[in-house]
């Protein structure tokens, strides 16, 4: 879709589901044929459940994509698999970087601790580019509450230069709405968050959070650094208020 095409439409969508529920608009963005080919992208972290639950109820054929670094904890994985199983998820798709890049840019994997900015790239920002081709757009789980880059976060939002929407039907939860929304329907827990570890990436980038940090204070300790760069485009933040 042409990008002034794709501004307008998405500036509508705000303005009609600006009051409506994060199942509401989840649903509009997987049953509307007008919304097209959509896909859910998901790390399976701390908070990741509560989406793959309502994609489950909503639709189980729904493409999820699991970006899988090769530096994942143990944890996460066993998680993925259990959490697809039990909720019946039929359209699983695990995407890697290509063995060629990883062997050419990170042999040791030890990029991580040379430039993690470079390994982002290589093993999350780019694969999961190459797998969203041929989609019209994705949904994410981030939500305003999670950090200062995130708080202006609308529900639907333009991607520069792809042609593409992201859709963020959590934007506007708090914390409490997605402990109840996993208490009420008895959903498992990431491993990890019981060992203080509210948000999770890769195990070399990630640290437990202590009481009264900020949750994603863990993810890349002491860097100059707050995003693995898939919400990026051009190396600037994708917002919807910019693109508007």
């Amino acid at each position: 879709m042409p990008q002034n095409e794709l501004t307008s439409k998405v500036g509508a969508l705000n303005d009609w589901y600006r009051l409506n529920s994060a199942v509401t608009v989840l649903t509009r963005a997987l049953t509307d044929e007008s919304a097209g080919k959509m896909a859910l992208v998901s790390s399976f972290g701390a908070e990741s459940v509560v989406l793959l639950h309502m994609v489950s109820i909503i639709n189980r054929d729904t493409p999820v994509l699991f970006v899988d670094t090769e530096l994942l904890f143990a944890e996460t994985l066993v998680y993925q698999q259990e959490l697809s199983e039990r909720l019946g998820l039929r359209n699983l798709h695990i995407i890697r970087a290509s063995k060629e890049d990883t062997r050419a840019q990170d042999p040791d994997f030890m990029l991580n601790q040379r430039d993690k900015n470079a390994c982002c790239a290589l093993r999350k920002t780019i694969p999961l580019q190459k797998a969203l081709e041929g989609f019209d757009g994705w949904i994410t789980g981030r939500k305003r509450y999670q950090s200062s880059t995130r708080a202006e976060l609308d529900f639907f939002e333009v991607e520069d230069n792809t042609g593409r929407m992201k859709i963020n039907p959590l934007a506007h939860w708090r914390p409490e709405d997605v402990r109840t929304y996993m208490e009420e329907n008895r959903l498992p827990r990431h491993p990890l968050v019981a060992q203080g570890y509210p948000s999770i990436g890769c195990m070399p980038c990630t640290t437990p959070v202590a009481e009264g940090e900020d949750p994603r204070a863990g993810r890349w300790r002491g860097e100059d650094k707050t995003e693995c760069g898939i919400h990026f485009v051009d190396g600037k933040m994708v917002r919807t208020g910019e693109n508007a």
